[in-house]
């Protein structure tokens, strides 16, 4: 998943976007309401992780255009305010989650997830594909009952074929999700890990669309 982060503390900025990144999200970093109101109008994003004390507006102003816009991802307010009113206020405007300064990364990371599963309809942190489950909090991979080993990137990569099973996603699409600006990215990087999956997975799980990209075909009705 691709993250939008805004703060404007430069310590906590970074401490959590490496954070993220080192549990395998990829994070571009804004520290204005201006830079993230473009950031959303030029990039998918899965989460916008929404600071309130912005210097050039408040958050909950930034909250509503981003509803009104149509946004529709997981926005989580990260704030030091924790007035009951402010929450209420955040919740009414579209916020799914708040979480308050100063946090934990795991729990950082378990709103994340609990907020997107809200966004995307999805209800639990597992994933199945016929005899592929995926468990979303642990990244952990099982087939035909049997741990499969993967990268934190190749896990993103099924986690993203599998949640939209059935629609090729080109590696365009993958590259965005798997990594942030400024990130050095080799071009046939989805190429290796598509590579990777199969030798681990069985050639058979991801089908090769040629000159669009790759899918995961939707299982069998039974």
């Amino acid at each position: 998943m691709r993250i939008l982060l805004t703060e404007d503390d430069p310590q906590l900025g970074r401490a959590t976007q490496i954070g993220l990144e080192q549990s395998g999200y990829a994070v571009d970093w804004v520290t204005t309401a201006a830079h993230a109101k473009t950031a959303v109008q030029l990039h998918d994003y899965g989460c916008v992780l929404l600071d309130l004390g912005l210097p050039d507006h408040d958050g909950m102003t930034v909250l509503s255009s981003l509803r009104d816009t149509g946004y529709q991802g997981a926005v989580l307010v990260v704030t030091a305010r924790d007035q009951i009113k402010e929450r209420i206020a955040g919740l009414d405007a579209g916020a799914d989650d708040f979480i308050i300064k100063p946090f934990d990364l795991d729990e950082l990371s378990a709103r994340i997830r609990s907020a997107s599963r809200r966004a995307t309809g999805r209800l639990r942190e597992e994933l199945v594909h016929g005899d592929l489950v995926l468990d979303i909090a642990d990244r952990r991979v099982t087939k035909a009952g049997q741990t499969v080993t993967l990268t934190v990137k190749e896990f993103r990569i099924l986690q993203m074929l599998v949640e939209q099973a059935g629609r090729v996603l080109s590696r365009d699409q993958l590259e965005k999700n798997l990594y942030s600006w400024g990130d050095e990215v080799e071009s046939n990087a989805v190429q290796v890990h598509i590579h990777h999956l199969r030798r681990k997975l069985g050639r058979e799980l991801i089908r090769t669309v040629h000159s669009i990209g790759y899918c995961i075909d939707k299982p069998a009705a039974t």
